[in-house]
């Protein structure tokens, strides 16, 4: 609930309908309620989101549903069953965004076609997520986040040299389209207001999410028949940027901008190769890159992390530590920028979760309610549509809603 000293949200009064389930959706949603838009979940009665059971579980619920479905209200509907399709539509058709991200061809199974519910309300933005998008060939494959990044050409990268290629160690795919979404909604809402007031289609594919984040990697195969490889922790063509053995583990030293090369050189002893005439510019870097990466690790070789990033600090140069979960919950930077927000939830604990970003000025985003249990805002909701308690009774007699 907004206080006096509150400033409001920017999209306090956007009413959001998610149909979606795991991550690319909700994420997507989520960070929309962040930011103050009133966010309606539909979850299949008896089991809801998935997401509730993944990854490791407290009091019956996954520590991860607390944050993926804070600012968000449960409302259990067996879409499977004409009634509750017709309660979604009702409830779709008072709001201003619809987010899904089953396969193609769902909504349309449902009766819910864009189509369909535009003529109802002209100005609906409805986000659809998917593997390969709406159209094409391969619309109809089942696709999730890693099948995403792998066509997106993503998993490629991810591996040392000759290794099989690994995960990022989350589930990016999926992060990236519901950013992709966030970005596709917002200006269809800024379109519907200072046009026509007509609503759109956004059409968000996970493969293509992931290849819009691929940098030079189709110029340079088309200009050049360049195939990028895996560079392990290096980044090719970039010298140098590479992670580094320490006495007690690895540091990661950005040292690949012309000045900062020569600060870097100057820091670990090494002014001959800082002074190199070949070496003033990425191109000659590149073409040693064994030769400096070898210098700069057996300079970090005999000093602990700790020290490598304080020696880079003073020299202006960048450098970090491989970040764990205990060093973010410990870092005093992360508290500093309100990055590890503590929450409580709704089965009687406090977790600690990611802040918000990104950081307005003027407008920040903030967690108004904790994750909703299966089903507890079934009824307010649809008291707000109309419906008697006496026919919500009847509903969950019939096992439409929980």
């Amino acid at each position: 609930m907004q206080q006096k000293n509150e400033s409001p949200l920017p999209l306090a009064g956007v009413r959001v309908v998610e149909m979606g389930q795991l991550i690319a959706g909700p994420f997507c949603a989520k960070t929309l309620g962040d930011f103050g838009a009133e966010v309606v979940k539909i979850e299949a009665p008896g089991t809801g989101d998935p997401l509730r059971g993944w990854r490791l579980i407290k009091e019956g619920t996954s520590v991860w549903w607390q944050v993926q479905s804070r600012n968000k209200k449960s409302v259990a509907l067996d879409l499977r069953q004409a009634e509750a399709q017709e309660i979604a539509r009702r409830l779709i058709a008072e709001a201003d965004v619809l987010v899904e991200n089953f396969r193609p061809g769902m909504l349309e199974a449902w009766g819910m076609a864009p189509e369909v519910l535009q003529a109802a309300h002209p100005g609906l933005v409805i986000l659809r997520i998917s593997g390969y998008g709406q159209t094409g060939p391969y619309r109809d494959l089942p696709g999730f986040g890693l099948i995403g990044e792998a066509m997106g050409g993503l998993r490629h990268l991810t591996a040392e040299p000759g290794r099989v290629p690994v995960r990022v160690g989350v589930s990016i795919g999926d992060t990236l389209a519901a950013l992709h979404g966030v970005i596709g909604i917002l200006m269809a809402l800024y379109h519907r207001k200072a046009h026509d007031g007509t609503g759109q289609v956004i059409d968000v594919a996970l493969y293509e999410a992931v290849f819009n984040c691929m940098e030079s990697l189709m110029p340079e195969y088309d200009a050049f028949g360049v195939v990028r490889e895996p560079g392990g922790s290096a980044l090719p063509g970039i010298a140098p940027s590479n992670a580094y053995p320490c006495a007690d583990g690895w540091v990661l030293v950005a040292g690949n901008g012309d000045s900062i090369f020569k600060r870097l050189m100057t820091a670990i002893g090494r002014q001959d190769l800082g002074g190199a005439p070949d070496l003033a510019h990425n191109a000659g870097r590149v073409a040693r890159v064994a030769e400096i990466d070898g210098a700069i690790a057996h300079w970090t070789r005999t000093r602990t992390v700790d020290a490598v990033v304080q020696a880079m600090a003073q020299a202006r140069v960048p450098a970090g530590k491989v970040y764990t979960a205990r060093d973010i919950a410990q870092d005093p930077h992360y508290r500093a920028r309100e990055m590890l927000l503590e929450q409580p939830t709704r089965d009687g604990y406090s977790v600690r979760v990611p802040g918000i970003v990104p950081k307005l000025s003027a407008t920040p985003g903030r967690v108004r309610t904790s994750a909703p249990h299966l089903g507890e805002d079934t009824d307010a909701v649809l008291a707000q549509l109309g419906l008697a308690p006496e026919q919500i009774a009847a509903l969950r007699a019939r096992g439409i809603v929980q």
